[in-house]
């Protein structure tokens, strides 16, 4: 099989988990005895363009041709059976996949984000969730508060790029939805249901888990999307040392908010930005990972990294989360299949409060997954679930690895990836 995985990369200087999962997936694929075509771009490259080329980056996300002509070229001398798509802005642009299907090829494109519709890709606004921009042609409101690149003009060009390839992204035979959430948003975009599956991402194998440790982990972007104030909000509802330690790693614009913390409280430790040495000393010093993002975070790959080392998650109930975790019902089979399959719980129920492992209710608003527990995103119940989650690590290690190795384990997934492919493949209408 042979298969052109198209994607431009964010900026190095920018952490992107899409980067890594896309450099992962190609080297799981290859492993897998898949013949791998590259095709990336670079969002670097731009500031050693020639003028010619910058003078066309304004109307690239809408048309790149150096990107088309690239890649016209590669799929008439390669054929591939499959072009996947990943990131296409701003240097490939959504237009590959009308190049791609020009030359007989089908395409898959594993949706990361909720750019179809938002500008920003996060549906995340001035602290807040914002979903202005559904349903409109022109998503005139991103345009107004300048939510891409914090630029009016930027913001113009990407709406109306959306607006441009709303057939575009339409014409897509399979798309790769990373969560029961994010096929939602295909649905509500108007994809049919055969036409999207739900895979999510996988991780390295750690191996053995370590025996588990005390406290809490939280390790993201200190940033206000993925909710370190709301964290530090619930923490300061409890006694100084009575959860044990909270470690907090990483780095963004709220870090002075954690360091006033560690300062403050003996039981806040600042670890800074760590490379994967330290991640891995980290959650094997903690018990329970926590994400507590404030947005309908897609897929944080913290949490996959957390259930590889048999550390159960305490999240909020937005976006991918629940899915994560095993809170969102069961699924049959788990993740996999038709969206309408894949996305469906069990007997047409949603969320429930479980009870507490030695029976007593929970308290209100906290879920009990598969691998951990989720909370609506508030101070107060992210304050009454902390206790709850300390007290059941214990119980939910074992299952935490269990549904990594289910669910998450590159070679569960990639087998599912190279199923995708295997049932577009036979579509490809040659030139």
């Amino acid at each position: 099989m042979r298969i052109v995985v198209a994607h431009n990369r964010y900026r190095e200087a920018q952490p992107s988990g899409e980067n890594i999962i896309v450099d992962s997936e190609i080297a799981q694929l290859t492993a897998a005895g898949v013949e791998v075509l590259p095709f990336i771009r670079s969002s670097d490259e731009i500031p050693s363009m020639s003028k010619a080329a910058k003078a066309l980056l304004p109307i690239s996300p809408i048309w790149a041709p150096r990107a088309q002509h690239d890649l016209s070229r590669l799929l008439t001398e390669h054929r591939p059976d499959v072009l996947h798509l990943h990131n296409p802005y701003p240097l490939l642009s959504p237009w590959v996949v009308r190049t791609a299907h020009r030359h007989g090829v089908p395409v898959v494109q594993t949706v990361h984000n909720y750019r179809q519709v938002c500008s920003s890709g996060i549906y995340f606004r001035d602290g807040v969730i914002c979903q202005d921009c559904k349903g409109r042609a022109l998503g005139v409101p991103a345009i107004r508060h300048r939510c891409y690149r914090d630029s009016a003009a930027q913001s113009a060009l990407m709406a109306t790029t959306l607006a441009v390839h709303r057939g575009t992204w339409r014409s897509v035979d399979r798309f790769v939805a990373l969560t029961s959430a994010i096929a939602d948003h295909l649905r509500d975009y108007g994809i049919p249901d055969e036409r999207i599956v739900v895979k999510p991402n996988a991780v390295p194998d750690p191996g053995r888990p370590a025996p588990l440790g005390d406290g809490f982990l939280y390790m993201a972007r200190l940033s206000p999307e993925k909710g370190v104030d709301l964290l530090l909000d619930a923490w300061r509802r409890h006694p100084v040392g009575a959860l044990g330690t909270l470690r907090v790693a990483g780095d963004g614009e709220l870090r002075p908010l954690v360091e006033a913390a560690a300062a403050e409280r003996p039981d806040v430790l600042y670890l800074g930005q760590l490379d994967r040495a330290g991640v891995r000393a980290a959650v094997e010093a903690s018990a329970v990972v926590i994400a507590a993002s404030m947005w309908h975070d897609v897929l944080p790959t913290v949490i996959i990294e957390a259930l590889a080392s048999g550390r159960p998650v305490l999240g909020t109930a937005l976006g991918g989360i629940p899915y994560l975790i095993g809170a969102d019902g069961p699924r049959e089979p788990v993740g996999t299949g038709p969206a309408a399959v894949a996305s469906a719980v069990a007997g047409g129920g949603g969320l429930a409060s479980a009870e507490a492992g030695g029976g007593s209710p929970l308290p209100a608003g906290v879920v009990t997954g598969t691998a951990g527990w989720v909370v609506p995103p508030e101070p107060a119940a992210l304050a009454a679930a902390l206790p709850v989650a300390r007290a059941g690590a214990a119980a939910l290690a074992g299952p935490a690895r269990l549904r990594y190795e289910q669910t998450f384990h590159p070679d569960v997934v990639t087998k599912r990836l190279l199923d995708i492919y295997a049932g577009l493949s036979h579509t490809a209408r040659r030139p």
